[in-house]
């Protein structure tokens, strides 16, 4: 015995929930016995690397590498993407990708390359195998983005599964991004990061590691392209992150490097090469095309730990309504449960939901519903009941079901990486739906089982299906949120087959986009923490995943007015615009912190429901191209440095360039401004980029620019659709999109262009012809030109 898991022990019964904190030392010892005799003892280890080059057998696109002690599969796609596996692993199966693996490029094949090395030319990429096995990613320049170093396996002489390691080198001005879910970003510092999903256990800020959604998928961003690397294994790894550095014109520059370290899996990769708007889009075609939220989604969403009842409930509605602030959803925690029993409601303090619900909706509001995965292990519960008899819950290596500890007590969890156990949890969400939820909030799914000492999930040694190929937490523990967000997704979808489900996760993996968004999980209350809340969105974006967004406010503690009215108006300009708070943390409703504050909190709100058309517009555009709402101000210009490392502004779409206040006490800040012409939207005062300026940020709002001839769509006085115009530079034509959805469903409107030109003395706004033949005509909404007084 571990003295120091004794002291745990002790310390968890003692803590307050006798009870629970029996429970959790009762989980964190079954654990531990249940590793110690269902995992494979990890004995000695034979090191291994590729060797030499033996042959090579050209196939569609690429071919395959065989050397002394390994092979390397490797295809270029039609849309540019590279592919490669080492010991012959292929693209599937693979919980990352959607459908069918892109067709190969027929232009490419697999040639000899200079030194016994191999090499694939193609329209958008260069690949070179070294005669050891190195692979280099060059673009059709010829310039060197990424070179992967030989790998090194570490095999159990006993057989089992391998560790192994890559490292890779990028250029000496490469910046790291993406990892998932990271506080510390988005810009990632030297550091080592870690790919294993986990529940903090605790309000978090910039220096936790890891958090609630990791995924192995880097942006690299250097002067000659950028490039996004994904590795697609969901085993337990580390990367290592360390930043070039350039030798001043002395031709010394120092490579940056990334070296991961997986404890299994499959050895194989995805890299893509160009723009970032062209890498995401091929992200996207390759992993999914993000989910489409319906229209409400897009609006304010007011959530609390606590809320307790439905006249709690209608007091905070009424509150925003008798104060003119616009409120889009209300989101119910794991409160209004029966005793914390999933699929359930405590009919003693919500006696008519389905009642509350629909009275909601009259006025335009949506209920959410919280979900989690795990199931009281009591008979006599419809869930459990209904989940044993279909034999749906994950059980060891003995046969046995797995409990683990969370909120309703002792729990069993589903196995969502089978399909038969997907169909049946998605057929549970009829019961959410009778209650008149029109939306789901998934939590606790890392997943987290409370223990008092050791990690807080399930065994290691727990098996899974695996979709039929068998295997254990160790491969299953990174995508079950993923698939359990897919069982939702479908559920819904066949449950309610004309309306675009809304759900988001906190936790995830590659390819989560395809049934939702996220989360920031349990901010920490303080500056720090809302630094990390854009930080996280941002990265999140670069990952595929662009819809998301923090707890307003922090999920612990009780921001000071200026915290709360700074968080409220970076959310305001965020995918998932939701305030959200623990059970004893403060108040979160706006008018709890004085007047002034309601009144900027005011302002903040009625902004975010007149751009609901452009929030709309950016959610079909990230569908069809997978460009996130959230970008990074360098996300046009790439090759400049300066805004490479602007870590506290982002861009809202093409159009809005929003700097929030991170620090307090500030009513002035510095904005790294792109290339171009851009307008204060307060003053109109006009400023050219690119430059660094100085702009006035007083509590009443937070600066946003918006660039030289945006057409916005916008919401107008009257509730209808108008296009916002900023003049163009003279000489340039302003250009725009505009999506009008009709708020759900599955129809694909179609996307309307527009232009903006100067004609003499005026602008002029006109939509570009749908149709082949058709010239450009006016605009069907009415336009109103801002920015006219600089001219």
């Amino acid at each position: 015995m571990d003295g120091r898991d004794l002291v745990r022990s002790v310390k968890a019964v003692g803590s307050g929930g006798a009870a629970q904190g029996l429970r959790t030392v009762r989980a964190a010892w079954r654990r531990r016995r249940a590793d110690a005799t269902g995992l494979p003892e990890r004995g000695g280890e034979r090191a291994r690397v590729p060797g030499s080059v033996l042959d090579v057998e050209p196939g569609p696109g690429g071919g395959v590498v065989r050397f002394t002690r390994s092979e390397l599969r490797i295809t270029v796609a039609a849309n540019g993407a590279v592919f490669w596996g080492w010991d012959g692993a292929a693209p599937e199966p693979s919980y990352a990708l959607a459908g069918r693996c892109p067709e190969a490029d027929p232009r490419a094949a697999l040639e000899p390359d200079k030194d016994g090395g191999w090499r694939i030319v193609a329209e958008r990429v260069t690949v070179a195998v070294s005669r050891h096995g190195a692979v280099e990613v060059r673009t059709p320049g010829g310039v060197t983005l990424r070179r992967d170093l030989p790998p090194r396996w570490w095999e159990p002489a006993d057989g089992g599964p391998g560790r192994w390691m890559q490292r890779s080198e990028v250029a000496a001005d490469a910046r790291f991004f993406g990892l998932g879910g990271r506080a510390s970003g988005p810009r990632l510092r030297d550091g080592t990061y870690r790919l294993w999903n986990t529940d903090p256990g605790h309000a978090f800020g910039p220096g936790d590691d890891p958090l609630y959604l990791t995924m192995p998928v880097q942006m690299v961003v250097a002067d000659a392209a950028t490039h996004l690397a994904f590795h697609d294994t969901s085993w337990d790894g580390t990367v290592t992150l360390r930043e070039g550095e350039e030798g001043a014109g002395s031709g010394h520059d120092r490579a940056g490097t990334s070296e991961l370290r997986m404890d299994g899996g499959p050895l194989r990769c995805w890299v893509m090469v160009g723009t970032p708007a062209r890498v995401l889009h091929t992200w996207a075609a390759l992993t999914g095309a993000p989910a489409l939220p319906p229209s409400w989604a897009l609006g304010h969403q007011h959530a609390r730990w606590g809320f307790g009842s439905e006249q709690e409930v209608r007091r905070i509605v009424r509150g925003y309504r008798e104060r003119g602030l616009p409120l889009g959803a209300v989101h119910l925690d794991i409160d209004h449960y029966d005793g914390h029993r999933v699929f359930t409601v405590d009919r003693e303090n919500f006696p008519k939901l389905p009642a509350l619900a629909e009275e909601l909706r009259r006025d335009g509001i949506r209920l959410v519903s919280i979900i989690d995965p795990a199931v009281e292990a009591e008979p006599g519960n419809t869930v459990h009941d209904s989940g044993v008899a279909e034999d749906t819950f994950v059980r060891d290596a003995a046969g046995r079901l797995v409990e683990g500890v969370v909120w309703p007590g002792e729990s069993l969890h589903p196995d969502f990486t089978d399909a038969r156990v997907r169909k049946w949890w998605g057929g549970l969400y009829a019961e959410r739906l009778a209650q008149g939820f029109a939306g789901f909030w998934h939590d606790m799914n890392e997943p987290t089982s409370f223990t008092a000492f050791g990690e807080n999930t399930l065994p290691r040694s727990a098996r899974h299906a695996l979709e039929g190929r068998g295997g254990d937490h160790r491969e299953a523990h990174n995508v079950y949120a993923l698939c359990m967000a897919r069982a939702a997704y479908e559920g819904l979808r066949e449950l309610a087959p004309h309306e675009r489900p809304f759900l988001f996760s906190r936790s995830g993996w590659a390819g989560l986009q395809r049934y939702g968004g996220t989360w920031s999980g349990d901010v920490a209350t303080g500056w720090p923490g809302l630094r990390a809340s854009l930080s996280l969105v941002v990265g999140l974006g670069l990952c595929g995943v662009p819809y998301s967004g923090p707890d307003v406010g922090g999920f612990d503690g009780s921001p000071s007015p200026e915290l709360y009215l700074r968080w409220f108006q970076l959310g305001a300009y965020l995918p998932l615009f939701r305030t959200h708070a623990s059970l004893r943390a403060g108040r979160r409703e706006p008018w709890e912190f004085g007047e002034d504050v309601l009144g900027h909190a005011r302002v903040a709100l009625v902004e975010r429901r007149r751009l609901l058309p452009y929030f709309v517009t950016l959610a079909h555009l990230a569908r069809r191209t997978g460009a996130p709402y959230v970008r990074p101000v360098w996300w046009g210009a790439p090759e400049d440095r300066a805004l490479r490392d602007c870590e506290d502004a982002f861009l809202l779409g093409d159009c809005l360039l929003v700097a929030p206040v991170l620090d307090p006490g500030r009513e002035r800040r510095t904005v790294q401004l792109p290339r171009g012409r851009w307008y204060d939207t307060a003053t109109e005062e006009v400023f050219e980029g690119p430059a660094q300026i100085v702009v006035d940020a007083p509590l009443s709002r937070v600066p946003v620019l918006v660039r030289a001839g945006a057409v916005l769509p916008v919401r107008g006085d009257g509730g209808g659709l108008e296009l916002e115009v900023w003049a163009p530079e003279p000489g340039r034509t302003g250009f725009g999109v505009v999506v009008p959805d009709a708020g759900d469903g599955w129809n694909e409107p179609d996307i309307e262009r527009f232009t903006a030109h100067w004609d003499e003395q005026r602008v002029v706004v006109e939509r570009e012809g749908r149709d082949g033949g058709e010239g450009p005509d006016e605009s069907p909404y009415p336009v109103r030109i801002r920015g006219l007084s600089a001219h």
